[in-house]
């Protein structure tokens, strides 16, 4: 199995002085190192009956897995990016906030969707991109992330959800 742990690059003070950025593009790069990863995310969960990727580097997981998986890959875009009738949901972020959407016919009822992003922190995206899925009536089966940085809250607020993540990496509240 492949090491993923040696293809995240750390950058110190990024984006703001005394943040620790994990920066995914190393695994990026290698495509053994980007297949290894759809793989083992994959195999932490059920095939689902679509995948909802969150904006932006989400798509690059949720693409992989909804090809993976033979399922519709359903985008979670910031405010104003998809066209035609959407359904959408306003989430805190650390100084203001943020609106996510989904197609309003993107996902039917009780359709089974795993939401996926590229790292989990606080849980707020994750969150309100579940919530935009059960919108739709649709049931959020699992969260799947390629990196969580624990001690954010992350986890904790997406306790009613199973959470799968391949790479954890200790990361203080500031």
């Amino acid at each position: 199995m492949t090491d993923l742990r040696r293809f995240i690059r750390d950058v110190p003070d990024f984006p703001r002085k005394g943040i620790l950025f994990k920066d995914i593009t190393p695994l990026l790069l290698d495509p053994v190192a980007l297949q290894a990863a759809i793989e083992q995310l994959a195999a932490r969960v059920q095939v689902p009956e679509a995948v909802v990727a969150i904006e932006s580097r989400g798509f690059i997981f949720g693409a992989g897995l909804a090809l993976h998986w033979h399922v519709p890959l359903v985008p979670a875009r910031k405010f104003g990016k998809l066209p035609g009738k959407t359904v959408k949901e306003v989430y805190s972020l650390e100084y203001g906030e943020d609106t996510l959407e989904l197609h309003a016919d993107s996902l039917k009822r009780e359709q089974r969707v795993v939401v996926v992003d590229d790292l989990l922190a606080t849980g707020g995206t994750a969150v309100a991109t579940a919530r935009l899925a059960e919108q739709l009536g649709a049931r959020v089966a699992a969260m799947l992330f390629l990196v969580e940085l624990t001690g954010l809250g992350g986890r904790t607020r997406l306790a009613q959800y199973p959470v799968e993540s391949l790479l954890q990496y200790e990361v203080a509240e500031s």
